[in-house]
């Protein structure tokens, strides 16, 4: 079994392969084309570009790629190509704006879209305000981000047109209510975990599996994938979620501690919230002041939270192996997934 599984590896790894030639194309394409016209036009792909060229983990390729595979896809079809190029311009048009709602300086290891010409601006002694034409830049670079990944999905049959609109429109309004709830002070655990789940369990996981599949003719796997998706998406948010409160800067490829500077209630301040009042304390400021952040941190670390974390984590993952293990799928297929859940969970490779 471990044969097949390093071909079924292998096999993904090619057509991930030609996912990166599709966006250094699209994305080469549409440069040459506005730059001809004039070279600022070019910014806004250039921004995209960039981002789309530094790396980045490119898990929602790897799953809709799984899926479409697992389902009996035909790897010549390319409609899967497209469709995980897509995903990653998607990804780009939410990164690009999330730095801009976070006020995040570095995104893998280099100046945010807003910042880098925010500086631009400032260099040159431009007319305006700085900061305003940085974060123009940057939200209309990330819209541009967003049409070329539905340029990408115009072979897309009804349903996987279905999945993509849906997915689309979770992973916005979970944007939206992480800053709502930041900004009212919410501390609400299935609140933050609904929130958790539209933006990492669907968007990143559950929803790519699913348009793969339902790409090769197999909307019916949409039901084997939820539990799995779902239960590794929140995983993976925690696992987030413990890099921004205890990581650094330099494993994280950007700033740590952004969430507690923005007041984000995310999924481990909410279940910390819930177990400890000392928790729940510090982060029930009505005056609006800042978090105390170092006592915060000393208080989730002597309360046990952190390892309560960890090991909610590792339950989660165990209930994602399970329902794949339970999903009919061909046995390769499940210990890949299960290989694939240990690797989002634990950040391994």
């Amino acid at each position: 079994m471990t044969t097949v599984v390093t071909d079924i590896q292998q096999l993904r790894a090619g057509l991930l392969d030609q996912v990166e030639q599709r966006l250094e194309q699209f994305v080469e394409h549409q440069r040459a084309y506005w730059y001809g016209i004039n070279p600022r036009a070019a910014q806004p792909v250039d921004a995209i570009s960039s981002l789309v060229s530094s790396g980045g983990k490119r898990l929602r390729p790897v799953f809709a790629l799984s899926g479409f595979l697992a389902a009996g896809g035909n790897p010549s079809d390319s409609v899967a190509i497209d469709a995980s190029a897509a995903l990653e311009l998607l990804q780009a048009f939410a990164l690009i704006h999330d730095d801009v709602v976070d006020n995040s300086s570095l995104r893998r290891g280099s100046p945010t879209v807003h910042r880098l010409h925010e500086a631009e601006h400032q260099i040159n002694g431009w007319q305006g305000e700085s900061r305003r034409f940085g974060e123009g830049v940057a939200v209309l670079a990330g819209d541009l981000a967003l049409i070329y990944a539905d340029q990408l999905t115009t072979r897309f049959p009804a349903p996987a047109r279905a999945v993509w609109d849906e997915l689309r429109a979770e992973m916005v309004i979970g944007q939206h209510l992480d800053v709502a709830v930041a900004a009212e002070g919410v501390v609400d655990p299935s609140l933050s975990r609904w929130i958790a789940v539209c933006k990492s369990g669907r968007y990143t996981i559950h929803r790519p599996l699913v348009l793969g599949a339902t790409l090769a003719g197999r909307p019916d796997l949409a039901s084997a994938f939820e539990t799995y998706g779902l239960a590794l998406g929140e995983a993976f948010q925690l696992r987030d979620d413990l890099i921004d409160a205890f990581g650094t800067t330099e494993d994280a490829g950007k700033p740590t501690g952004l969430d507690f500077a923005e007041h984000k209630m995310t999924l481990l301040l909410a279940l910390a919230a819930e177990q400890d009042q000392r928790v729940r304390s510090l982060l029930d400021r009505k005056d609006g002041a800042p978090w105390d952040v170092d006592l915060l941190r000393k208080v989730l670390e002597e309360t046990g939270v952190r390892a309560t974390v960890e090991r909610t984590i590792a339950g989660l993952v165990d209930k994602a192996c399970e329902s794949i293990a339970r999903s009919g799928l061909d046995q390769s297929w499940c210990e890949e997934f299960s290989r694939l859940a240990t690797r989002v969970a634990y950040r391994s490779h």
